[in-house]
């Protein structure tokens, strides 16, 4: 700055100043000496002039040529400051400026989950890795450092508006899902696409929309959403590879598969009547599973007992009346009369009776 305000100052002084460097057109304050008749002339005739040392025009002194320019640039502000320990200064001050402007446009910090795509005058050169490179500065070499580890995510069909597609059963469906990727090749996912998000989403959409034209309602609102999920995250793989992208798809995640609303109560009610029917069916399987297993083991038991039947088959009999008798008897009145001719009573009910309330 001592050096530029140096100058300004030295040429505003030349400006201003209308009688030039060396004093007076004329040559100062006392007219030079001239030469004696019949001397020299010049080639006009004229007397020529002898050329005197400067003077400041302020004093008139008489001074050397250094001394004058010294003081010319104390004059205009300079403060002797053109050559000295300012201009070293300044020279000192511009190489730091170049060492610290090599320095933070050559090296370059990458972190584990970036990449740095390098362009060298605007064109793709090569792409970092993790860790401190280095590079020729800029604007020779540019450096763009590209997450590649972060895992984005589109919606598409929010809850709050309708994305109606059509299935393969002819029926229309509001479905609400995302899209889960990330950056697997840095350089093309710069160069490649002019709008890679868009583009996702409408890949996202189209290969939707052509993966739920191929099933029906049920499948597409039942338990078949993990299929749908996985065959549109493939095609859409398979998509963005033809395009260079540089895109990784992570997966695609239904979050709402519903009729229209024009419709909706109407299906509620549907599926609620086949939930009902698909409970009872399942009611009467349990309770013929029930019997079928009850009607096992009495045949299992049947089989068992003939088997003893076979061995002995007197007691078996005999072991068999007893408990079919208590099973039958068990569960009604019954009065006991022992012998031909003699009819004593017994009155066995209350005599249960009795026993049961004394036990209490």
């Amino acid at each position: 700055m001592t050096i530029f305000s140096g100058l300004r100052g030295f040429t505003r002084g030349l400006l201003a100043d209308n009688k030039g460097p060396w004093g007076p057109s004329g040559g100062g304050d006392e007219p030079p000496p001239s030469d004696p008749p019949g001397g020299p002339t010049g080639p006009w005739g004229e007397t020529p002039r002898r050329r005197g040392r400067p003077k400041l025009v302020s004093t008139g002194e008489t001074v050397s040529l250094d001394e004058f320019i010294r003081r010319r640039f104390d004059r205009f502000g300079g403060g002797g400051g053109l050559p000295g320990r300012s201009g070293s200064l300044i020279l000192w001050a511009i190489v730091g400026l170049v060492v610290l402007w090599l320095l933070f446009t050559s090296f370059h910090s990458i972190a584990p989950g970036q990449r740095g795509v390098v362009t060298r005058f605007g064109r793709y050169s090569s792409t970092l890795g993790p860790g401190v490179t280095l590079t020729l500065p800029s604007p020779i070499d540019r450096v763009k450092k590209i997450d590649v580890e972060n895992i984005r995510s589109i919606d598409l069909g929010s809850p709050s508006t309708e994305d109606l597609m059509l299935t393969g059963d002819s029926n229309l469906i509001d479905i609400a899902y995302s899209v889960r990727w990330n950056i697997r090749t840095p350089e093309l996912y710069l160069f490649e696409l002019a709008q890679p998000d868009d583009t996702i989403r409408q890949v996202a959409e189209s290969t939707m929309r052509a993966v739920v034209a191929q099933v029906s309602l049920n499948d597409a609102m039942g338990d078949k959403r993990g299929l749908i999920e996985a065959q549109v995250a493939d095609n859409m793989q398979r998509i963005l590879d033809g395009y260079r992208s540089g895109v990784q798809i992570q997966g695609i995640a239904i979050k709402q598969a519903d009729p229209p609303d024009a419709v909706n109560d109407a299906f509620k009610q549907v599926t609620a009547a086949q939930q009902d029917a698909q409970s009872y069916i399942n009611q009467a399987r349990a309770y013929a599973l029930q019997l079928s297993a009850k009607s096992q083991g009495e045949a299992t038991s049947f089989d068992k007992v003939y088997e003893q039947y076979k061995l002995a088959p007197d007691v078996t009999r005999r072991r068999m009346y007893y408990e079919t008798m208590e099973q039958v008897l068990s569960k009604v009145d019954k009065t006991i009369i022992e012998a031909p001719g003699v009819t004593p009573y017994l009155p066995l009910p209350q005599v249960q009776k009795t026993v049961k309330e004394a036990a209490q």
